[in-house]
């Protein structure tokens, strides 16, 4: 059976869809092939990732972006909130060790080859439940907490599958994902809003004027600017001390953390360059621009590690 992927958001809960049960194998390819149509940043370097761990991250990946889909591409909080029980439903029974979904097939392996705990997977369904009802933040605490569920899960789960757990790693890990999660809020203002909802707190927004009919009216002016320019302000540290992980982990690992964290820095470093208007274009990276990130972190790795790299991947040439 060769389970593929459509170019639109398919039913991920319709068997049907699926043709029957997946076959391990099926299941793998089907997850892979997810990845690479969906995931936004460094697809043309995915060599550099540690080769036995890519089946894993996409596995992960996998679940991740179908559960974001669930939350919201029914553009009902209702029908969304039945989907996500249900993938919740699918999820433990992965655990039992009945899988039938193909991405979750898949993802078992994952679990058990590293004894990933259900937990952080259910925290991420926690957080699209809550998007479902709540659509404006007070204080940046308040944010904060939301990123904690939202984003911070993904970077213990690979820590787990890159063999690392707790401690300092995990608090650094935890501050990268927030920030990750910060900048594509910054990134994503005006798709936000067009689908309900507002991520900047309501504190800064009454800090600098600004309100939400200007943000519906689209309005970039000195108010504008200063709010953006302090919710950058207060990202870029995380980012910073989020970097401080790279040192703590080794091997080729190293270098997929700081593809994601540079890479997530050059956006804040592309929303200033715009003059901090996100809502009239939306702030991305290009093919050149990922191959330099992807370069300059290949030459900072020691060259014991560096020497591995595929020919091709140590080209700063797109």
């Amino acid at each position: 059976m060769n389970i593929t992927v459509p170019a639109r958001t398919p039913d991920w809960l319709d068997p049907a869809f699926f043709g029957g049960p997946a076959g391990e194998e099926e299941a793998a390819a089907f997850c892979r092939r997810l990845a690479a149509s969906h995931y936004e940043n460094f697809t043309a370097v995915s060599r550099l990732l540690p080769r036995p761990l890519r089946q894993h991250f996409a596995n992960i990946y996998a679940y991740c972006r179908i559960a974001d889909d669930l939350a919201d591409e029914t553009g009902n909080p209702g029908e969304a909130l039945r989907r996500l029980d249900l993938w919740q439903e699918q999820l433990r029974a992965c655990y039992a060790g009945n899988p039938s979904h193909p991405a979750f097939v898949a993802l078992a392996g994952t679990v058990r080859t590293f004894d990933l705990p259900i937990e952080h997977f259910e925290h991420l369904l926690d957080a699209f439940r809550q998007d479902q009802a709540k659509t404006r933040y007070e204080t940046w605490q308040e944010l904060l907490g939301y990123c904690s569920r939202s984003a911070n899960p993904v970077g213990r789960l690979v820590l787990l599958v890159c063999g690392y757990s707790g401690g300092r790693r995990a608090e650094l890990s935890d501050r990268t994902c927030t920030a990750l999660q910060l900048a594509n809020f910054w990134q994503d203002v005006s798709r936000d809003f067009a689908g309900g909802r507002i991520y900047i707190p309501r504190e800064i927004l009454r800090k600098h004027g600004y309100d939400e009919e200007s943000l519906g009216r689209k309005i970039v002016d000195e108010r504008w600017t200063g709010l953006m320019h302090e919710l950058t302000e207060r990202t870029w540290p995380l980012f910073r001390e989020g970097l401080d992980l790279i040192g703590l982990v080794e091997g080729r690992t190293r270098l997929a953390i700081e593809l994601f964290s540079r890479g997530g820095a050059a956006i804040l470093m592309r929303i200033r360059d715009l003059g901090y208007d996100t809502l009239n274009q939306r702030p991305s990276l290009s093919r050149w621009d990922k191959w330099k990130i992807a370069g300059s972190a290949v030459l900072r790795l020691p060259p014991r590690w560096r020497g591995a790299m595929p020919a091709a991947s140590r080209s700063h040439a797109p």
